[in-house]
């Protein structure tokens, strides 16, 4: 029996209809179909009637539903369920988020069981309560909402990210390609380098110019900062630092006006830390300047000399001058120069690898090549961090023959 409880009754806030709910109704019985549309029209649904599992999947191609009020049974049998069941694996295959309430006069655990197995969100039998299956009808239409919209933004999420991860790949191939891929030959000098940012990008910038046989400049910088706004800056400073180096323009006066013009185009709490150093391979003079940088390592015979002279960071103060420094390489020395993503490297109790280690490693390995020290410092600082670098690290070993 179909139940004829007046609608008129039953009009709290629990089971009006949603704003705008459609609800496709399937049935074999057309009084059937047409009495629940009449019941879900009363309380502001929009309502489509079918009578077979075949014109139910047609009409959900068509458009969109918000509920599927269906029975389980139709031409093939009228007792076992088996062909809702299967329409209900369809539907769900169609769209996971569509809510299914079953609505039969032929019911058992069992059956109950499978549906809900299926995928049916609510199972009523007939006759119906009109109050209670309005309720139903309405908490599930805004289950599934919610669901729908939780698909929507996880899908808007991950075209978010993919676009982000796009674009993090192409500033990486940027970035990569804005680093010298093959050094220059310098006579009588080996140069081996490890380059490793922290995330995709970085702010970590090294660079060799052979300006001519004789001149070479040495250049390694770190911005304040990871990812893609420390990568942003460096490529500012690498733009402007080729648009002043030459074989003429010393070290010191290069700094400065590197420093003059990031002064005007900093943002605020911003800076970069670099080393600048000029190689005349004749006298075997290197002439540098270093701008508020991790001092470099000249190892000579078991002892250690910093590169220190210079003056502050680029991009702070303006009027900065710059101390110019020279020192004479002799075969066999090691120069090493490095950023803090090295020796701040840190173990699992939080202890930094430190610049004694550093300089441990270089003494031992007096009689080592460029690439030999390269690999003894990277692999010591792997070891040491059991992992990945917390930091942008970049480390230059420059051996004389």
């Amino acid at each position: 029996m179909i139940a004829t409880g007046s609608l008129m009754n039953s009009t709290n806030a629990n089971i009006l209809a949603a704003p705008g709910a459609c609800a496709l109704i399937a049935d074999d019985q057309p009084d059937v179909v047409t009495a629940l549309r009449l019941l879900l029209r009363g309380a502001g649904y929009q309502t489509e009637g079918v009578n077979s599992p075949a014109a139910v999947l047609d009409a959900i191609k068509q458009r969109e539903f918000d509920l599927v009020l269906m029975d389980l049974n139709y031409a093939r049998d009228t007792t076992s369920g088996q062909e809702g069941l299967e329409l209900i694996t369809h539907i769900r295959a169609m769209d996971s988020t569509l809510p299914v309430v079953v609505l039969t006069a032929w019911g058992s655990v069992e059956l109950a069981v499978e549906a809900m197995h299926r995928g049916v969100r609510d199972f009523v039998l007939k006759p119906w309560d009109n109050s209670d299956l309005l309720k139903s009808v309405r908490s599930q239409i805004e289950l599934g909402r919610k669901r729908r919209q939780r698909r929507r933004q996880n899908a808007e999420r991950q075209i978010v990210n993919y676009k982000l991860q796009q674009e993090l790949t192409e500033s990486q191939e940027i970035q990569e390609a804005l680093l010298p891929k093959d050094l220059p030959q310098i006579e009588d000098i080996e140069i081996a380098v490890a380059w490793q940012p922290a995330r995709a990008v970085g702010g970590d910038y090294f660079d060799v110019l052979k300006f001519d046989d004789r001149y070479s400049a040495i250049c390694v910088a770190d911005a304040a900062g990871k990812g893609m706004p420390a990568a942003l800056l460096m490529s500012n400073v690498q733009a402007v630092l080729k648009s002043f180096a030459s074989a003429g323009v010393a070290p010191s006066e290069l700094c400065a006006q590197v420093n003059s013009v990031m002064c005007q185009n900093m943002v605020p709490h911003r800076f970069i830390s670099c080393f600048y150093g000029l190689l005349d391979t004749q006298t075997r003079k290197f002439s540098y300047a270093n701008a508020g940088h991790c001092p470099p390592m000249l190892v000579r015979g078991g002892t250690c000399h910093r590169l220190k002279e210079g003056g502050p960071v680029l991009g702070i103060f303006p009027d900065s001058h710059y101390l110019p420094g020279e020192v004479e390489l002799s075969s066999g020395d090691s120069l090493v120069f490095f950023t803090d993503g090295i020796t701040e490297a840190r173990d699992a109790s939080g202890d930094e690898f430190g610049e004694e280690r550093l300089q441990e490693l270089l003494t031992l390995g007096g009689e080592f090549s460029a690439r030999e020290l390269r690999d003894l410092i990277m692999a010591a600082v792997g070891e040491f961090s059991d992992g990945p670098v917390q930091d942008d690290a970049t480390l230059m070993v420059l051996k004389a023959d």
